[in-house]
Formats: structure tokens, C-alpha cells, sequence
């Protein structure tokens, strides 16, 4: 079975929103689209470019359609929710989204970049500026990452940390180590606190579960959590594994989640609005 077409991947994606609760995250909304679907674990690791895999590229594309017709919304945070009309649609036509959103964007083709061979649907659509400045954004920033040295991306893995409430949080990066680049402490309520050992990947590609045994493996006797922190991806036999019953968890973040979580804390990226703040009564409504 090839990879299924963004328009094919409709109504798996909202039915995989719907029994996640009306909301998630993008990685938990891709993970629930996968595991739906009859893929290889070659097809779902096929790479799109450095940090994404063509699947994912094109659960992209569906978000936006499934938004620009009325059945999504996302916030600034990046969670993506269920709209009133997404909570009554239990199907779609793919045909028919497809019409809406390419007509409604017709009357917009002075907003809309230049269409281009690269995309593998037609770019005449409404969130097409949106998903070419998010793109642009990204690509900057990993490129930036990569360039790093690797004494550096863990100089960075140490602020992000520190930045995200962890407190002591030292770069070892000795060789002979197992791996292991730091460790950091985590507290809860500021009164438990609990160390974490961490490991930084500068790869292009997909950790394998290899990467995550060996970590593993480092961290007996020293503590029971870790965290891996990539710019690329990771297979799903690494998720597996590092979620493995019996065995001390590994909590890993790739590319995707760090550029998010970079931009979150203002690390390298500047974002700029004018915040105003108001109640809206009808979201309590619909929860």
C-alpha cells in the first residue's frame, strides 16, 4: 500500500481527532492518524526533507484543507481543536472539500504565493500563506540547528531545559559516557525533585530503537528517566521502545517538538503581536 493523498487522508484525520476527545496536539493527531492506516514501517519512515516524513508532510495539507473548510481550528499554542461544524461532520467528501477550498481561494489569488511543482497538491487554496510562512520559519531555524556544533546543540539543550523549570541542569559530554550529554534535575510543586539524564541527537534523519537501548542502558544505576532531544525523527520501533513496559522511560522530542518548543521560549526566534485578551463564553459551552 502507498502513501494515501492528503485528500484521502479527510476522514481518517477527523475521525482520528474525534476519538482523541475534539483536540490534540500534532504529534498526538498524526499518531492517531497512523495507526489507522496500513502502512509499512518503510512507508511511515519515508522522509519528506530533514525533519518531517512525507506522511507527516501531508497530514499538513489536511489539517489545512479540513481548516479552511470549517471543520478545524488551531491556537496559537499549536493545539488543534474540533470547530461546531467539525463536532456534527462525521465524513467528508474529499471531493467536495477540495472544490470549496480551491473556489474560495480564487476570489483570494492576490493573497497566495506562486504556485510551484514541488507541492503534491494544488497550492491554490486559503491556508496556503499560512503553511508557507510556518514552512519558512522551520526551515530557518533547523538549518540554523544543524549548523551547530555539537558542543553547542547541547550548550542550547541546557538552556531550553533550564528555560522549561529544571533546575542544575549540567552538560557532561565526556566521550565513553554512553551517551549520555547531561543531566538535569526536574522538581514537582518545588518541593520533589528528580534527576533526568539527556542526550541530544544533530541528525537528519530517523533514531532508531538501537539509539534509545544503548541510552537506556547508560542510564542504569544513575536515574530512572531520560530524554532524548533530536532535530530529526523518530521510528516507531524507537517509540516503542522507549515507552517499553518494565523498563525506565525515555521521553524523546524531535525536530518538530523542539523547533515548537524553541519558539515557545523565544530561543533564536522572535515573535511579535499585540496581545488582547477576552473571555469568549461560548468555548465553555461546547466543552
Amino acid at each position: 500500500m502507498s502513501l494515501p493523498k492528503y485528500d484521502a487522508l479527510f476522514n481518517p484525520l477527523l475521525e482520528a481527532i474525534k476519538r482523541l476527545g475534539g483536540s490534540a496536539s500534532v504529534t498526538e493527531l498524526n499518531e492517531e492518524v497512523t495507526k489507522s492506516l496500513n502502512l509499512t514501517d518503510e512507508e511511515i519512515a519515508a522522509p519528506h526533507n530533514e525533519r518531517m516524513t512525507e506522511l507527516q508532510y501531508r497530514l499538513t495539507w489536511t489539517r489545512h484543507y479540513l481548516k479552511a473548510y470549517g471543520l478545524l481550528d488551531n491556537s496559537e499554542r499549536g493545539i488543534w481543536v474540533l470547530t461546531a461544524k467539525g463536532k456534527e461532520t462525521d465524513s467528508v467528501d474529499p471531493h467536495q472539500v477540495r472544490r470549496f477550498v480551491q473556489e474560495r481561494s480564487r476570489g483570494k489569488k492576490g493573497k497566495l504565493p506562486v504556485k510551484t511543482s514541488e507541492s503534491p497538491i494544488d497550492m491554490e487554496m486559503v491556508e496556503v500563506a499560512e503553511v508557507v510562512l510556518e514552512e519558512k520559519w522551520r526551515e530557518e531555524l533547523l538549518a540554523a540547528l544543524l549548523n551547530l556544533s555539537s558542543s553547542a546543540f547541547e550548550r542550547l539543550a541546557q538552556r531550553l531545559l533550564r528555560e522549561s523549570g529544571f533546575v542544575e541542569v549540567k552538560v557532561t559530554g565526556r566521550s565513553g559516557d554512553g551517551g549520555i550529554d547531561g543531566v538535569g534535575i526536574i522538581r514537582l510543586g518545588g518541593l520533589l525533585g528528580f534527576p533526568v539524564l539527556f542526550q541530544c541527537k544533530r541528525y537528519q534523519g530517523s533514531v532508531g530503537p538501537d539509539k534509545v537501548r544503548d541510552f537506556r542502558g547508560a542510564m542504569i544505576g544513575r536515574a530512572d528517566r531520560g530524554l532524548i532531544i533530536s532535530t530529526g525523527t523518530f521510528s516507531l520501533q524507537a517509540k516503542a521502545e522507549a515507552t517499553r513496559d518494565g523498563a525506565p522511560p525515555i521521553n524523546l522530542v524531535d525536530g518538530e517538538q523542539l523547533l515548537d518548543k524553541l519558539k515557545e521560549l523565544q530561543l533564536g526566534v522572535a515573535v511579535k503581536m499585540i496581545e488582547k485578551v477576552s473571555v469568549v463564553p461560548e468555548f465553555f459551552d461546547g466543552i
